[in-house]
């Protein structure tokens, strides 16, 4: 059967029947991408897939504080998650005056076969942001970095444009939260800096396989569902954490889950990295691995253009142009020299779109059909370049990597690394 950018209705159903044991499902058709569903223009209704701490403390906080958007139910695997944010929405609505209900599902198919429900958000750990985003029939607000493989990129691209899907990424840098971070980007793009000769950006390293021992199981935690298309393990709590938590879990550091804090911050940094490039659409197509086979930095990524981007430096991103160098972090924005950062830009300088806030963006593109401004290909292009990374220190050897077709350069053997074994039922849609 040939697959498109949504499973079949078989197919999903089919699957989804044996998975989750003899319930029966009632599959609408725009879970499947076959209905052009538009908006409320009033009121958006969401789902959040994934109760932790992304979703505790920036997701539910700021889809509640938005007047035209209801959400209507919540999923996570843990129970004791699933039921903290299901009562944080019931308790909002409850001093709105109510509706004051919030469906809480352990399966997030569950969640996506509502037909009332307009949009998700994805917020579960990186292995687990792919598969519920393509399927999902719905506009997408799926958190960073955007997948654990390069193919699985390609696939929501694909299925974002195939479908006409409203999808954007949680780099919400774009939005200046935390920092100037498009006023950098403006400064670099309006030659301030003048010809750019080199990117330096500081993020952690690659991941590692997971070698946790075993722990008790905790109690209302569908262990099973969390490891999902990763091998099979026993359970510990440094990567699902017992209960409601407030400290990001140590699962990013391991290759089944993520790719560590390369792919953690380096979602981040790299993208700014992209945007001031203007290389949205693209990306580097050579990466070399540093000379020491123990180090954890030091890879180059090298532009069509000649520029050199580098895996290291300060945390954030340091610009060195042939006028000068920009820094830009959370916090902090400046230059030598200083007046390259301090001085206005004029009217002929390039100026940004101003997101009005992450969510707030998404929603109104939502209604406006527009792309937001951390587009599927955005967070696509981004998290390749950090996959990429990763593979060079992996494997220990230079790559030639071809943007546009999505596929390594006269190596056969690396085109075998776009996509990692699955465990069943758990296959890439698409």
């Amino acid at each position: 059967m040939k697959r498109t950018g949504v499973w079949s209705r078989r197919e999903f159903v089919k699957w989804a029947g044996g998975a989750a044991g003899a319930a029966p499902w009632i599959v609408p058709a725009s879970v499947l991408g076959g209905e052009k569903k538009s908006p409320p223009s009033e009121r958006i209704t969401a789902g959040i897939i994934g109760a932790g701490k992304m979703a505790n403390d920036f997701h539910i906080p700021s889809l509640l504080g938005l007047a035209d958007v209801q959400v209507l139910a919540v999923c996570d695997v843990d129970t004791s998650r699933r039921n903290h944010a299901k009562k944080r929405v019931d308790d909002h609505y409850a001093t709105k005056g109510g509706p004051a209900h919030c469906a809480a599902c352990n399966d997030f198919r569950e969640l996506l076969a509502r037909r009332d429900i307009d949009a998700v958000c994805v917020a579960t750990p990186d292995h687990w942001h792919a598969i519920p985003a393509i399927m999902a029939g719905k506009d997408v607000y799926c958190e960073k970095p955007l997948t654990l493989t390069i193919l699985e990129a390609k696939r929501l691209i694909d299925a974002a444009r195939k479908h006409t899907r409203v999808f954007q990424t949680g780099s919400q840098q774009r939005s200046n939260v935390f920092g100037r971070f498009r006023e950098a980007v403006e400064i670099v793009r309006s030659g301030r800096l003048g010809r750019i000769k080199t990117v330096r950006v500081g993020v952690g390293g690659p991941s590692r396989w997971c070698d946790l021992p075993e722990e008790p199981i905790e109690p209302g935690l569908d262990w099973n569902l969390w490891l999902g298309c990763a091998p099979l393990r026993p359970y510990h709590s440094v990567l699902s954490p017992r209960g409601v938590h407030n400290h990001f879990p140590a699962w990013r550091s391991y290759r089944e889950y993520s790719g560590g804090g390369h792919t953690d911050m380096g979602a981040h940094h790299y993208d700014i990295a992209q945007w001031a490039l203007g290389m949205d659409e693209s990306g580097p197509v050579e990466i070399v691995p540093p000379e020491d086979p123990k180090a954890q930095k030091g890879a180059k990524f090298v532009y069509a253009s000649g520029i050199e981007m580098f895996h290291g430096g300060p945390s954030g991103c340091t610009f060195e142009g042939t006028n000068g160098k920009l820094y830009i972090e959370r916090g902090i924005l400046k230059s030598e020299p200083e007046s390259i950062a301090k001085e206005p830009l004029g009217a002929g300088d390039v100026h940004l779109f101003r997101s009005p806030g992450h969510h707030r963006n998404w929603v109104d593109c939502i209604k406006s059909r527009e792309r937001p401004v951390a587009d599927v290909e955005v967070g696509a292009r981004t998290v390749t370049i950090v996959h990429l990374g990763n593979l060079a220190y992996w494997h220990r050897r230079k790559l030639r990597w071809d943007p546009q077709k999505w596929q390594f350069v006269g190596d056969a053997e690396a085109n075998t690394w776009l996509d990692r074994p699955r465990r069943d039922p758990w296959k890439l849609p698409g």
